[in-house]
């Protein structure tokens, strides 16, 4: 047990560190195009333009990540801080700083939020621009001393080590060995901490003094990737030998190295055909001079020719190491494959992945099963989500009235995940759900969605249906009685717990806002509220139509007292993963008394025009009105 949540802490610490440079990866890209192009070895060398890339690696990428990992941990003022405290470091350290920025951009962005929760609750009405705008500025002041003091210079020094060896690493012959710990610690996630947090900065102090780099070659080589899943494209089986060849194209050619991670997964001997891959790609490159001018990022074969020096010699190294590591691994991996016996899935790997990652994977869809033809004889729809309250009683909301609307007898149920029954014909998820009910039932047609309220798969699965369908009259009049037998006593929507011109400062905080409502009002234990952020942090609660209904795990059902909602109205909007919501509708549901109420919840909101009049509404008692009337 204690391996393996050493493992899971290390996965997640690999996935923060990737989360700091993957949303800066365009900044990284212009930086190394500038430097390929004109610095005095470059395509087109301009003593002026050249001026760019200095400030750049040293200013510009370091605070970026800084910002990144503050507003990672604390939202916009953990950014704001964090960039401060990496200023710090930038100016105490002649080298570029991205290591250290990665040091304290998060430990801005912590020791702001530890200080607001703190003074959560405490400060009188009117002063709270005035705390929040000295305190960031103090902190912030703070911490870039010490960083400048004491950071910095522990930062120079590991760096100052690191070359060292590097340089004797380099002189030994032993350089390839690195590949040992790079290649495992992609599948860890821990690429970016290694290739931008170490490489890059020494790689940019040899491309000053050298003109390019190796060390640039060691992370982004696609060629271990592209052997492996070239052996799966002879060699594999079933669905992974199908998706294999376009895998492969993301790969090579996109610079996306996480779509190869699945297959490793699915037999982890293979990381033994990425290690000798990566070492003999490595040895190729010392052998033959190889170097990069500029970052290559992402690691595509692209960026790797567009940040190679001008050079016919430099080509040559480059492409022969991405071809020898690709040969070496591709014979390595044909032969684990040939040899080991191959009980091989592909969504579950995929699933692995994306729990290792710690979040949804951009590529993970590549993986999923293909969907055949929408069944005949559809009797039975069922949106399914994690704990069966809230999401998906939306959603089953929503296309209930769409089925009555076409005129179709179809059942249109939701549930947990869990508890799909298996004779659903049709089963409706949120796109990171749909391999868990994929593997609840295998011989479903699956739907996936990113938008409960305003999927446009609804209309086109209506469309499908109306070609071809029956239900029996028994069900569909059990189906009506249990939903006449619903509860549907407005008193769950009470005013004390609707409120209006809220402000957040992040997701997690409007959750715990919502959370301590519930609380207040008895609707559930206190336990409840970690188990929404839980829940949020599993699949994002954002529904569409800048609507989230945060609500707890499908475990917390037991912290339900009773059936409860909260209404926040937050006009200026919140950040939910990339997405502004402005209605918060927090749920408990207890045996169901909740789902006539958020039926109709649901039904308004699809409609974009009443969204805006419940933001603009200005008392509870208005923005109820506007529910209740729809």
């Amino acid at each position: 047990m204690a391996q393996s949540n050493i493992k899971v802490a290390v996965q997640k610490f690999g996935n923060f560190l990737s989360s700091m440079v993957m949303p800066n990866i365009g900044a990284f890209i212009a930086w190394g195009l500038i430097t390929a192009l004109f610095i005095p070895t470059g395509f087109f060398p301009n003593e002026s333009l050249a001026k760019l890339v200095d400030p750049m690696v040293k200013y510009l990428l370091p605070l970026l990540i800084g910002y990144t990992g503050g507003k990672l941990v604390h939202d916009q003022r953990g950014g704001v801080v964090g960039v401060i405290a990496t200023m710090g470091v930038i100016v105490g350290s002649d080298i570029p700083m991205f290591l250290g920025a990665m040091i304290m951009g998060p430990l801005g962005g912590y020791i702001i939020k530890k200080f607001d929760q703190f003074i959560e609750g405490k400060v009188k009405t009117g002063f709270e621009m005035l705390i929040n705008n000295f305190s960031a500025g103090i902190l912030g002041g703070i911490l870039a001393i010490l960083a400048f003091l004491g950071v910095s210079p522990a930062v120079d020094g590991f760096t100052g080590a690191l070359v060292v060896g590097v340089d004797w690493m380099v002189a030994h012959g032993l350089l390839p060995l690195t590949s040992i710990l790079i290649e495992p610690a992609k599948i860890l996630f821990l690429n970016n901490a290694i290739n931008h947090g170490i490489l890059s900065p020494i790689g940019a102090e040899q491309i000053r003094t050298n003109g390019q780099s190796i060390l640039l070659l060691l992370e982004t080589n696609p060629g271990p990737g592209l052997g492996i899943l070239l052996a799966y494209c002879f060699f594999g089986k079933g669905t992974a030998k199908q998706s294999a060849p376009g895998a492969a194209i993301i790969h090579f050619i996109g610079g996306i190295h996480e779509i190869y991670f699945p297959y490793v997964l699915m037999r982890p001997l293979l990381i033994i055909a990425a290690i000798l891959g990566g070492m003999s790609g490595v040895f190729t490159f010392v052998l033959l001079g190889g170097g990069l001018q500029a970052v290559a990022s992402p690691g595509s074969i692209l960026a790797i020719l567009a940040a190679t020096p001008g050079n016919a010699g430099s080509y040559v190294a480059n492409i022969s190491g991405v071809l020898v590591a690709a040969i070496v691994s591709f014979i390595v991996g044909s032969l684990i494959l040939k040899t080991g016996k191959q009980t091989e899935d592909l969504d579950e790997a995929a699933r692995k992945m994306q729990e290792m990652k710690g979040k949804k994977s951009s590529v993970a869809g590549s993986f999923t099963k293909q969907q055949g033809e929408v069944p005949a004889s559809v009797q039975k729809i069922v949106f399914a989500c994690d704990a069966g309250m809230g999401s998906s009683a939306m959603g089953a909301s929503l296309l209930r009235k769409k089925v009555k609307q076409a005129d179709l007898n179809i059942s249109v149920t939701n549930t947990a995940i869990s508890n799909i029954p298996s004779d659903a014909q049709i089963v409706i998820t949120q796109e990171e759900l749909t391999p868990r009910a994929q593997n609840k039932v295998p011989d479903a047609y699956h739907i996936s969605v990113d938008n409960f309220l305003s999927s446009p798969e609804y209309d086109k699965l209506i469309d499908q249906l109306k070609n071809d369908h029956t239900t029996s009259k028994a069900e569909e009049e059990k189906r009506v009685s249990a939903e006449n037998n619903t509860d549907s006593n407005d008193s769950l929507l009470k005013e004390e717990n609707v409120f209006v011109n809220q402000h957040f400062s992040s997701k997690e905080e409007a959750i715990r806002f919502a959370g301590s409502v519930l609380v207040k009002g008895g609707y559930v234990e206190e336990n409840y509220v970690e188990a929404m952020i839980e829940r949020d942090n599993m699949t994002s609660t954002y529904m569409g139509n800048d609507v989230a209904i945060p609500h707890g795990t499908e475990e917390a059902k037991k912290n339900v007292l009773r059936s409860g909602f909260t209404v926040i109205q937050v006009p200026e909007g919140v950040d939910f993963d990339g997405e502004k919501v402005r209605l918060i509708f927090g749920i408990a549901g207890k045996d169901g008394t909740h789902l006539e109420i958020l039926s109709g919840i649901a039904i308004t909101c699809s409609d974009m025009d009443n969204i805006e009049k419940m933001v603009h509404a200005k008392s509870a008692k208005e923005l109820m009105a506007i529910i209740q009337s729809n």
